[in-house]
């Protein structure tokens, strides 16, 4: 069956035709893809179209598809069971390899996904600090749990961002813009014996890319040295992408709470957090912080997530920069040789091209890029076999298995792109 036919019986059978929002394709006024196969940087979609992939899984991927290496660890793994609800070799030797890779996280508990971790870390810190309120940035993502889903509803007020979210719950989240220090520290100055946490992205992914200004990070580390609360880095996107040690070796910041997912697991459900041994400590059965799960430390993911830290560990982070770099200011001069206004963020090999004239520095400014023309870009881009993120406020990312010859075919493309 060809993918309309395929999102036609899907919508039978799930919300929207799909298990995760933006796969609709809606903010990009088109209809999903079906994908057959994947490997290195390519997808095939069930018709057999080949696409160079710039979404992979939206970030795992940072090998490419189905890397040697991380295949047959993977396959060595199931070949001994899928999943035994018990410890297993690897789980250590993972741990082993993330706390080498970043010292700040001595002790860490490995879960299922990017949101189960977010949750278990806030949890963790309202337990360890007996405080119960947090700070969030707008546009910051942090998974679907319900502390997180808060919007503005005006300066002082906080209200549930999605029906399901009680307002009970969302009262404790205070909201602050990214990249604004001053209304954090507002928020310290009102309430700073009352904050457990503030969570960031240290490099913000989900309103597209934005960088972090000169001074954010370390003005956060030090307000939540000053009153006491955890610093909390969501390094699900940045960790062991925008460097081998994450967000954190980039920047030089040290968090007390980490917490990762996507690359760790290889391309195989996975999340984690960790942190400050003093504080992991807290976590059952030592402490009296709870969190458990069935498939917790999968044997699979664990093998997986373990091949691809080691095989990172011989990769050239430092070349795969400087290629994105080369291919996105190309990019970008396409871009503007056609009359379009884009400002393009990239951060190693991550990178945000926005429909817009000025810089995207929060979630309001990225609110304002021209959605109209994104989708015509996404449109016929995907025609000419270029797979990209179904919306303008995502990121892009390269792989060690692109080649100049997809970047080249990428550019070819763009240069026939019409709006």
């Amino acid at each position: 069956m060809d993918s309309k036919t395929l999102f036609a019986k899907a919508q039978t059978l799930m919300p929207g035709g799909v298990n995760s929002p933006l796969r609709a394709c809606r903010y990009v006024n088109s209809e999903p893809v079906f994908i057959q196969n994947a490997k290195g940087s390519h997808l095939w979609d069930v018709e057999g179209r080949e696409y160079v992939d710039y979404v992979l899984s939206w970030g795992p991927m940072i090998l490419g598809h189905q890397d040697p290496a991380v295949s047959e660890a993977a396959h060595a793994a199931i070949d001994h069971g899928s999943s035994y609800g018990a410890p297993c070799y690897d789980e250590i030797a993972l741990a082993e390899e993330i706390s080498k890779l970043i010292p700040s996280i001595e002790m860490m508990r490995m879960v299922s996904s990017g949101t189960e971790a977010t949750m278990s870390a806030l949890r963790l810190a309202r337990g360890y600090t007996g405080r119960n309120k947090l700070i969030k940035f707008i546009g910051n993502y942090h998974g679907h749990g319900d502390a997180f889903l808060a919007a503005a509803g005006s300066a002082a007020a906080v209200v549930p961002g999605t029906p399901g979210v009680p307002e009970e719950i969302i009262k404790h989240t205070l909201l602050a813009q990214y990249n604004d220090l001053d209304a954090v520290r507002a928020h310290f100055e009102a309430s700073g014996d009352e904050i457990a946490c503030v969570i960031v992205e240290p490099v913000a992914g989900n309103m597209g890319l934005v960088e972090p200004k000169e001074g954010f990070l370390q003005g956060l580390r030090d307000l939540c040295t000053q009153y006491g609360a955890l610093l909390i880095f969501d390094e699900v996107i940045t960790g062991f992408r925008v460097a081998p040690g994450g967000a954190q070796q980039r920047f030089g910041i040290t968090p007390d709470l980490t917490t990762l997912g996507k690359i760790i697991g290889g391309g195989f459900p996975v999340g984690c957090y960790g942190g400050k041994r003093e504080i992991m400590e807290h976590m059952a059965p030592v402490g009296g912080v709870f969190q458990a799960g069935t498939l917790s430390g999968n044997p699979v993911a664990m093998a997986a997530g373990l091949a691809t830290l080691k095989r990172l560990q011989e990769c050239d982070y430092a070349a795969l920069e400087a290629r994105t770099k080369k291919f996105t200011d190309e990019l970008v001069s396409i871009m503007k040789e056609k009359g379009q206004s884009v400002f393009l963020v990239r951060v190693a090999s991550a990178f945000t091209m926005y429909f817009s004239k000025i810089p995207v520095t929060n979630m309001i400014e990225s609110g304002q890029c021209d959605g109209d023309a994104y989708a015509t870009y996404w449109q016929q881009m995907l025609k000419q076999g270029i797979y990209l993120a179904p919306a303008g406020f995502e990121c892009s990312f390269t792989s060690f298995a692109h080649t100049d010859e997809d970047f080249e075919k990428t550019l070819e493309a763009a240069r026939n792109v019409k709006f």
